[in-house]
């Protein structure tokens, strides 16, 4: 008994092209963007580089202080009261800084009204002291909701790459928050012939006729007291 083996045909229109050939259609273009909803394994552009570039921080010996600031005008040994409406300047320079901060807000808060008032943001750093000018005027004119208060307030100023609760960090500008400034409205001038006193009075006060009257009760008394001691006791004749 013979066993046939299979025979094997080879069909003509079975063609398997190669990659490096294959035609492109009229009209296409095999540079051009994908379609919404497919694949394409064009590279793209993205921002990891710049992300993983500006999250790197510095790190300094823990033995050196952090950054602060130092009030040069005014005084930081001083309590100054402005008046609403006039130009108020700040002047400072940095201290302990190992890292210069590239700018700074700086903000003044009242507790009166639990609000916080914006001097300046980004203010780029250029040399080794730092300055603010505040239009107090212009802002009150144009504050209708959270105007200016005569009250307390407290200077601000911190990295604007920061917060403003940040936690002091070696070589690093730490949050500077222990100046405070009083701010007043100043009133109407009235002339003194004009000048009338809501709280004064021509008639004298219940303190002052207390007084009076227990003046006038002890000279009475003494008058009495001598007259008799010297008829009772016939000193004069």
């Amino acid at each position: 008994m013979t066993t046939k083996s299979p025979s094997l045909t080879l069909r003509a229109d079975y063609y398997f092209p190669d990659s490096s050939s294959t035609a492109e259609q009229p009209g296409s273009d095999s540079n051009s963007d994908a379609q919404p909803g497919t694949i394409t394994n064009k590279p793209t552009a993205t921002g990891s580089t710049k992300k993983a570039s500006a999250s790197h921080k510095t790190s300094y010996d823990a033995r050196l202080p952090a950054g602060g600031i130092s009030l040069l005008s005014p005084p930081a040994t001083s309590t100054p009261y402005f008046k609403i409406g006039d130009y108020v300047t700040f002047a400072w320079n940095y201290t302990s800084l190992s890292a210069t901060p590239t700018a700074l807000n700086i903000l003044a808060s009242c507790s009166a009204n639990s609000q916080i008032y914006t001097l300046a943001t980004n203010q780029t750093i250029s040399n080794a002291t730092g300055a603010v000018t505040w239009d107090t005027g212009n802002y009150q004119a144009t504050a209708v909701q959270n105007p200016l208060l005569t009250q307390t307030y407290t200077l601000i100023i911190y990295d604007a790459d920061s917060s403003i609760s940040a936690a002091p960090a070696a070589g690093y500008l730490a949050p500077f928050d222990s100046y405070k400034f009083g701010m007043y409205v100043p009133q109407p001038y009235t002339p003194l012939s004009e000048y009338q006193c809501a709280t004064c009075s021509g008639a004298l006060g219940d303190l002052e006729r207390k007084a009076l009257g227990m003046v006038l009760g002890m000279g009475v008394l003494t008058v009495l007291s001598f007259t008799w001691f010297v008829g009772g006791t016939g000193v004069i004749w």
